[in-house]
């Protein structure tokens, strides 16, 4: 049994956000973190292997400075790390980047006990769709939006939030869960693993490596091949000063009824 969790690194939003002229993130120029739903999936997964001794191995698509992300995650506990990166794979909409991942997850082997953990989604695209893709492209069950998960044998008891609360679903294993803040809270390196995490240099998968597996279509991967094309990206306009009333008396009501009759919003 194995527990792989597919990583990706995003742009820190709290800091410098960068476009290029094409609408894509001018990401190197822009400070990066680990995503953050993708940490809870990775908490996920070192949580089961600290119960059953499973490896767990950390798949990430991305350039070749991602390797220091994927060190960050070795240091945490995880086994081994495998970074997909090439410059074909460039740009890709979230249709090529999950060919590109269940290839990369396939090029592992995917076993009968085996569980594929993601993140929610990504904060710098926010669509959910990749982890979900890459299941329907391996052919195994998902549950998304996972908040609780416990194993028996090959089957998996997992609680899946909804907007108005929780839906209880059993699903066999091997299957992918995408995982929510609410599952768990991830831990920190440990100084013993910072030490090593180094000893094993992290797996690098390029576009020869995958170029000639049958879930690739090499005519919809990268920035050119994508279905999805941007459309504009832009930095949002930072909001001005909000307007505070005091008083709680009703002259401060009808001021206010006031403004927003003037404003037109009600």
């Amino acid at each position: 049994m194995k527990l792989i969790v597919c990583v990706k690194q995003v742009p820190d939003t709290s800091g410098k956000v960068a476009v290029n002229a094409d609408g894509t993130l001018d990401r190197a120029s822009m400070q990066t973190i680990i995503n953050p739903d993708d940490m809870n999936a990775i908490e996920a997964a070192l949580t089961l292997k600290d119960q059953l001794g499973c490896p767990v191995i950390a798949v990430s698509m991305g350039p070749p400075p991602a390797a220091g992300m994927l060190l960050e995650l070795k240091a945490m506990g995880v086994d081994k790390a495998v970074l997909v990166s090439a410059r074909e794979f460039g740009g890709s909409d979230t249709f090529a980047t999950s060919q590109i991942l269940a290839a990369a997850i396939k090029n592992l082997g995917v076993d009968e006990d085996d569980i594929i953990f993601c993140g929610r989604q990504a904060i710098d695209g926010d669509t959910a769709q990749v982890g979900p893709q890459i299941a329907e492209k391996l052919e195994i069950p998902q549950v998304s939006y996972v908040a609780d998960i416990k194993k028996e044998g090959n089957t998996l008891t997992v609680q899946r939030m909804l907007e108005d609360g929780y839906m209880t679903v059993q699903v066999q294993t091997p299957c992918l869960l995408t995982c929510i803040k609410e599952l768990n809270t991830p831990r920190y390196m440990t100084i013993r693993g910072i030490l090593d995490c180094d000893k094993e240099p992290v797996t690098v998968l390029d576009y020869n490596a995958l170029k000639d597996d049958p879930l690739i279509e090499v005519d919809t991967i990268g920035l050119k091949g994508s279905p999805t094309n941007i459309y504009k990206s832009f930095t949002p306009p930072r909001k001005g000063s909000g307007m505070m009333l005091e008083g709680s008396g009703k002259e401060t009501v009808e001021k206010l009824f006031g403004i927003l009759s003037a404003k037109h919003i009600i």
